[in-house]
């Protein structure tokens, strides 16, 4: 283990439930320099839900709350308007987050609480047997769809941020780089931030989807998928390839937390 990981994980929690050649530990990996380079680590508390991905923070020495399926954003919404002071950032997966917990996911957007959401999408139930989620793309093979998937997935950019989000950005489990410059940018709006994050499945997705376990062929695949957003440009897919970058900034929306605050202080007065 490197020294800088030391410092942060929970040795007793070892070892790691990622499957070898799984994203979700690159991303463990860019949150924990994120945190180091930022120096937040007093002033952090994580909440995750159920999935693989949702186990991201449980391996890290600082606050966490590991709750129920698709209930991390209430949870975390409920510890933001005790604590504001709290740099509070959710673990969700897109089946834990669009699926089960997609109305929390819509709502909270639209409150604009401060809260940063990294949702780890491997475009299917990965943990529980490799179903269909809800960022499945059409015409995909899973358990659940065995001729191939019949729905249209969610473009989770435009759903997000749709709903009210203030901050969007996306990359891939290869650029953790440019994730971990991301994260420290979601961490530091003020407001509903999302930082999704496209992370390969060798064992469900790459099974069943992409007909090969080979992780580094799956981030190549990403890779060849995706095309860098420019500054100003409308975040669409184009040629069937995803916009990755920071997607999305909007920096004068009222935060719900100060919302509260204001209705408290005017109560107070009267």
């Amino acid at each position: 283990m490197n020294k800088l990981a030391e410092q942060y994980i929970r040795k007793e929690a070892l070892p790691l439930i990622f499957c070898p050649g799984c994203g979700d530990g690159t991303v463990l990996n860019s949150f924990i320099r994120t945190i180091d380079e930022m120096g937040i680590r007093e002033d952090l508390a994580c909440v995750s839900g159920i999935g693989c991905s949702s186990w991201t923070p449980v391996y890290l020495d600082v606050d966490v709350l590991h709750t129920i399926h698709g209930r991390a954003i209430p949870f975390a919404e409920g510890l933001k308007v005790s604590r504001p002071d709290k740099k509070i950032v959710v673990f969700t997966g897109d089946g834990d987050g669009t699926g089960i917990g997609g109305n929390h996911l819509i709502h909270a957007a639209r409150r604009n609480i401060d809260l940063t959401v990294v949702m780890l999408t491997n475009n299917i139930y990965g943990m529980t047997g490799g179903q269909k989620a809800p960022t499945t793309p059409m015409g995909a093979i899973t358990k659940t769809s065995p001729r191939g998937n019949d729905e249209r997935p969610f473009d989770v950019y435009n759903l997000v941020v749709g709903a009210g989000a203030t901050f969007f950005a996306r990359w891939t489990a290869g650029h953790p780089v440019q994730l971990e410059k991301a994260l420290k940018d979601a961490i530091n709006h003020k407001g509903f931030s999302f930082v999704e994050v496209l992370s390969q499945c060798p064992t469900q997705a790459g099974r069943s989807m992409f007909n090969t376990k080979d992780p580094y062929k799956m981030i190549q695949w990403y890779k060849e998928n995706t095309y860098m957003h420019k500054k100003g440009d409308v975040a669409k897919i184009k040629d069937g390839k995803m916009p990755l970058g920071t997607l999305y900034v909007e920096d004068d929306v009222v935060e719900y937390t100060d919302t509260l605050q204001s209705i408290k202080e005017e109560a107070q007065c009267k």
